[in-house]
C-alpha cells in the first residue's frame, strides 16, 4: 500500500520560495511507470496539475508554471521534492503530492496548506 506525506512550510512571503518535500513508503519512486506528481488546489478552485517526475528522473511541467517550478528526487530517502520559486498570494493553495502507474493519481498524499503572504 503506497503512503505519501508532504511536508514544508506552511506559511511563505511574497518573492520567496515554497520548497515541499513528499516522502513516500510502500513503494520505491524508481518503480517503472509510475509517475510522482504535484498538485495543488487553491481557495474555491478546482486542482491544478504542477508537474511531475518520472522512473528516469525526467520532469514535466504546467506550461503556466513551467518557468518557476522545479521537481526533484532524492532516491536514497524515496522522497522527492517541489519548489517553487517567486511566489505571490495566487500561489496560496492546498499543495498535493500523489502517484500512479501512467499519472492515475491512484495514491495521494493527505495535502499540505502553504500560505503566501503579501
Amino acid at each position: 500500500h503506497v503512503q505519501l506525506q508532504e511536508s514544508g512550510p506552511g506559511l511563505v512571503k511574497s518573492s520567496q520560495t515554497i520548497s515541499l518535500t513528499c516522502t513516500v513508503s510502500g513503494e520505491t519512486i524508481t518503480t517503472d511507470q509510475y509517475f510522482w506528481t504535484w498538485i495543488r488546489q487553491p481557495p474555491w478552485k478546482g486542482l491544478e496539475w504542477i508537474g511531475d517526475i518520472n522512473v528516469r528522473g525526467n520532469t514535466f511541467y504546467s506550461p503556466s508554471l513551467e518557468s518557476r517550478a522545479s521537481i526533484s528526487r532524492d532516491t536514497s530517502k524515496n522522497q522527492f521534492t517541489l519548489h517553487l520559486t517567486s511566489v505571490t498570494p495566487e500561489d496560496t493553495a492546498v499543495y498535493f503530492c500523489a502517484s500512479g502507474l501512467l499519472r492515475q493519481f491512484t495514491y495521494w498524499g493527505q495535502g499540505t496548506q502553504v500560505t503566501v503572504s503579501s
